[in-house]
């Protein structure tokens, strides 16, 4: 809820943000990106030679305010794309970068290969 009332989604953003079922629910009321840093570090993305479970190269540190892209105006594509998901609510709490990016493999059934 916020101070302008209920949350109100189409039912396919809703359907982004339904876990399923073998995952406990996380914050159902965050459905916006929280700069966590887990969806440029964990998978692999070609368009920018990034390899699995390596926080990507253009991804600023935190300081305080999240992970920033330095190059978010001319991301490619698969960047532009990316949604916040139910995947979000599971990682995002974590407390660091490294446990996020392990969790979001964890959760795909992918392993970072040293």
């Amino acid at each position: 809820m916020s101070a302008r009332g209920p949350l109100h989604l189409t039912p396919e953003a809703q359907a982004r943000f339904t876990h399923p079922t073998e995952y406990a629910p996380r914050s159902p009321v965050t459905t916006d990106c929280t700069a966590c840093g887990a969806c440029c570090a964990a998978p692999d993305i070609h368009a920018l030679h990034k390899p699995l479970g390596v926080p990507c190269t253009h991804l600023g540190p935190d300081q305080g305010c999240g992970h920033l892209c330095a190059i978010y105006a001319t991301r490619p594509g698969v960047c532009r794309s990316y949604q916040p998901d139910w995947v979000c609510g599971e990682v995002a709490p974590l407390p660091t970068l490294d446990a996020r990016t392990r969790r979001f493999l964890e959760i795909y059934g992918l392993q970072h290969l040293p």
